[in-house]
C-alpha cells in the first residue's frame, strides 16, 4: 500500500498495534508475582531488577533466565506454561486495565481504524483479554506463540501489519517497554511509546506521552502525518 504523505485527503493512519502487557494491561504486577513464587518454590533468589529486565521479552527468553539465574531446575517450556497458569488466573479474577485503554480501542473502531494486538504473551492469555472487548476490536492478533522470533525482532509487528494488509510504514505501534519498542521501529512503525514500568528514553521519530488518555485518533493521524513528511524532508 503506497499513499502521499501529502495528500492531506487520505488517511494516513492505517492501523494501530498494540502491545498487551502493560500497556492495555497492567499485568506486569501479575507476571513478576510468579516469578518470585516459582524461583522462590525452587529456593532460587529473585530481584525487582531481575523481573524489569524481563518486560517486553519473548518468554522463552525470559525463561531460560528464570532457568539459569532464579536456578528452576525446568525446561523453558514448563517455566512458561507455569507463569502463564498464574497470570491468566490473576487475570481472570481482575483485567487490570490501563486508563485509557478501552476507551482509545472504542474511538478507533468508531472512527474505522483497524487495530491489531501484538504481544509475547502466548494465545490463551491474550484470549482472556480478548473475550472482555466488543468482538471485533482487533482485526488480527499476534502472539509470542505465533511468531518464530520474539520481540525485538520486528517479525511480530510485521506479521500484524501483513494481515491487515497495510505498509507498518503508516501504523502507530504503542508500546511500554525498550524491547517492544526496537520491534516495532525495526518493522518500520511509527512508534508512540507510554512509559509505565521501565524508563523509556527519548529516540528520533519516537513519540512519548504519558498516558493512553493522551491518545485519540485525530492525535495519532497526526504523529504519522508528521512523521511521514519528517522522512520526507531527511530523503
Amino acid at each position: 500500500m503506497t499513499i502521499d504523505p501529502t495528500d492531506c485527503d487520505d488517511r494516513l493512519l492505517q492501523a494501530v498495534l498494540f502491545d498487551m502487557d502493560g500497556t492495555l494491561v497492567d499485568t506486569e504486577p501479575y507476571w513478576i508475582a510468579a516469578e518470585y513464587a516459582l524461583v522462590e518454590s525452587y529456593g532460587g533468589t529473585w530481584t525487582d531488577e531481575d523481573a524489569r529486565s524481563l518486560i517486553g521479552n519473548a518468554l522463552p527468553t525470559s525463561a531460560v533466565y528464570i532457568r539459569d539465574r532464579g536456578g528452576v531446575p525446568l525446561p523453558p517450556d514448563e517455566i512458561v506454561e507455569r507463569l502463564l497458569d498464574e497470570v491468566i488466573a490473576a487475570a481472570r479474577r481482575a483485567m487490570p486495565w490501563r486508563p485509557g485503554a478501552v476507551a482509545l480501542l472504542t474511538q478507533l473502531a468508531e472512527r474505522g481504524v483497524p487495530c491489531a494486538l501484538v504481544t509475547m504473551s502466548y494465545a490463551r492469555l491474550a484470549d482472556t483479554l480478548t473475550a472482555l472487548l466488543p468482538a471485533g476490536t482487533f482485526a488480527t492478533v499476534v502472539t509470542g506463540d505465533q511468531v518464530a522470533d520474539g520481540k525485538p525482532h520486528p517479525e511480530a509487528y510485521l506479521t500484524a501489519a501483513e494481515r491487515i494488509g497495510v505498509d507498518p510504514a503508516y501504523c502507530v505501534a504503542i508500546e511500554d517497554s525498550n524491547t517492544g519498542i526496537a520491534s516495532a521501529e525495526a518493522a518500520g512503525c511509527v512508534v508512540v511509546a507510554v512509559p509505565h514500568h521501565v524508563p523509556i528514553p527519548p529516540g528520533a521519530g519516537r513519540t512519548l506521552v504519558q498516558s493512553l488518555v493522551d491518545l485519540d485518533p485525530d492525535g495519532l493521524e497526526e504523529i504519522v502525518r508528521s512523521r511521514r513528511l519528517s522522512v520526507r524532508a531527511a530523503r
